[in-house]
């Protein structure tokens, strides 16, 4: 039988959404409006731009002849996996989102989600402060290069809850730290 003809396993595509920020179960999915804004504008580039872009060089492709040996094509049709695969898993984190405006909520020194917080490592030997901030995000918009941490992360569960002034710990891969919170916003 002709590869042509022959359905490729979904599975390796069902385990990859599940290795992509795994929301723990019984948790809701929490958004800010601007992770939610973003994932939706992804999904529509995907849509609208880049994959008809690709279906139409696998047509192209396809239509050259002997599809064993075309480079185009080959590629072509795994980009587009990818492609289709990056849509799946769009569509259901944004079906099951629970939006949350940092920006309404009213001023309070306690640490919600959205909340931007600047807190101090707590050093054993206390020569030189940390000073960091983080803005605590959903799971799919967290970057701690850019300043957002997930809402589940060891330091996201953390802080959530504590107030400006308090001191909490937090387990890491060095061991179990402390960090002292100096500034809670809701931006």
């Amino acid at each position: 039988m002709s590869k042509a003809f022959t359905k490729e396993s979904d599975s390796d595509e069902d385990e990859d959404l599940e290795l992509q920020a795994p929301i723990p179960a019984g948790l809701k999915n929490y958004m800010t409006r601007i992770g939610y804004q973003d994932m939706r504008m992804e999904l529509d580039l995907l849509v609208k731009t880049e994959r008809p872009k690709v279906v139409e060089i696998v047509s192209w492709a396809a239509s050259n002849g002997d599809r064993s040996e075309n480079g185009d094509y080959i590629y072509g049709k795994k980009r587009l996996r990818e492609i289709d695969r990056r849509i799946r898993f769009l569509i259901k984190r944004l079906e099951i989102a629970e939006v949350v405006d940092p920006s309404e909520r009213e001023d309070t020194d306690q640490v919600f989600f959205g909340a931007t917080v600047t807190f101090e490592m707590l050093n054993a030997d206390r020569i030189q402060p940390e000073v960091k901030t983080f803005q605590i995000v959903g799971v799919d918009e967290a970057n701690a290069s850019e300043g957002r941490i997930s809402w589940i992360s060891p330091i996201g569960r953390a802080l959530l809850k504590a107030r400006v002034g308090d001191t909490v710990r937090f387990p890491s891969p060095t061991g179990d730290r402390e960090l002292e919170i100096l500034e809670v916003l809701y931006q």
